[in-house]
């Protein structure tokens, strides 16, 4: 990552670790319950590398983006008080079922110690720790959560699992066994940023909504465009997925943690637009001033960092946000906001043959009624970005 004056928490302060996996952890959703409690939370990742990986978290206690109308959680909203009981990394085996491989748990410190308390809208790392983790086989975080009071406490990400994750009331998390433990439901619990030591040519971080997070794609499969981006790219790209569901282009601009973490990268990939016309009822003007807004503060945090904007994806719009959907991707393909190195049209791999080409194709929708794009247009989408990446790349002065 770029080496620019950040607080000693920030992500930029550990350059010599990159992203482990392209699951996105952004948070979308805080925890919200009616008197204090104690849980654990167990979730299962495949990481981009396996065997003996150096691993170490960053995790910043505030909402990224606004869900749904903003009744129950919106961007930049600070997580209230709550505390690390103890947390743990594992073998997860090659196949997620609560438990982990007997005898490879390894704690997770803060500071050297196995507990930590957490201030509202903190941002703090964990320790390094060292695990070995066999080809094919998943880690496995645990930890175990206490909230200091009733009301709101941790921000998570509350989305259709994209991979297995398993709960349990209580301090289990050093438990091996899947005793006690429930499959998760629209529950993943994770720390901010799972990083591992690698050094890598450049990172990359793709900043969207429920479509880079890659909702309504199979569980444990990988199969969202960011995910197929990462594998074609190999190892020596670092990629940090950071896409939400629900998201939009103003929730970034509140200038919060969510563009905190956009500000971290080499290259930024900016998919943002469907959620501003939709749930936000956004102008083509708005959203294109917000956009405009991000990457400005994007390059004022590092001028040398790249941004790649791309086109607003069909999400079946009609009357005026199609309307306004049209103008935007007009303005993005032939005169984009200031700052903006290059434009990758995801529309156009996405979309039906013009007029109607503010419909997704078909055979991308998850469902007959629902437009977010399934596993097969993540692979289209994933080699037209991996084709067009090499081939821009080459004609850039």
């Amino acid at each position: 990552m770029n080496n620019v004056e950040n607080s000693p928490n920030g992500v930029l302060s550990q350059p010599e670790f990159t992203s482990a996996t392209a699951l996105s952890t952004a948070a979308n959703y805080i925890m919200n319950a009616p008197e204090p409690f104690t849980h654990t939370y167990r979730t299962y990742i495949r990481l981009r590398e396996n065997g003996r990986v150096s691993l170490k978290f960053w995790h910043s206690n505030a909402v990224d983006s606004t869900w749904d109308q903003g009744a129950d959680a919106v961007a930049s909203e600070p997580g209230g008080e709550w505390s690390i009981e103890a947390a743990y990394i594992a073998d997860g085996g090659a196949a997620p079922d609560g438990s982990v491989v007997p005898g490879s748990q390894v704690p997770v410190t803060f500071s050297g110690e196995r507990s930590r308390r957490v201030e509202p809208g903190e941002q703090f790392w964990s320790d390094e720790a060292l695990l070995e983790l066999p080809e094919g086989h998943m880690l496995a975080f645990t930890w175990t959560l206490k909230t200091a009071g009733e009301g709101k406490s941790f921000p998570f990400n509350v989305e259709g699992m994209l991979v297995s994750g398993y709960d349990a009331p209580g301090t289990l998390a050093a438990r091996e066994s899947a005793a006690g433990f429930s499959e998760s439901d629209k529950l993943q619990v994770l720390p901010s940023f799972l990083g591992y030591k690698k050094q890598v040519a450049k990172k990359l971080i793709f900043l969207g909504d429920s479509i880079t997070q890659g909702v309504r794609t199979a569980k444990d499969q990988y199969t969202y465009w960011a995910a197929r981006i990462a594998e074609g790219l190999g190892t020596e790209y670092g990629v940090w997925n950071i896409g939400s569901g629900w998201g939009r282009a103003y929730d970034v601009a509140t200038d919060g943690s969510w563009l905190h973490k956009a500000q971290q990268g080499d290259e930024v990939l900016i998919v943002l637009g469907v959620n501003d016309l939709d749930i936000g009822q956004r102008s083509a003007e708005e959203l294109l001033t917000d956009l405009t807004h991000i990457i400005s503060r994007i390059k004022e945090a590092q001028p040398e960092t790249a941004v790649i904007l791309s086109t607003v994806p069909p999400f079946n719009f009609e009357g005026g946000r199609e309307t306004h959907w049209r103008t935007v991707n007009e303005c993005i393909r032939t005169s984009p906001p200031a700052g903006v190195d290059r434009v990758f049209d995801i529309a156009a791999v996405l979309s039906v043959a013009v007029p109607a080409d503010h419909r997704i194709k078909p055979e991308y929708m998850s469902d007959e009624f629902d437009p977010h794009p399934n596993g097969a247009a993540g692979k289209a989408v994933a080699d037209a970005f991996l084709a067009w990446y090499g081939e821009s790349a080459t004609r850039r002065p």
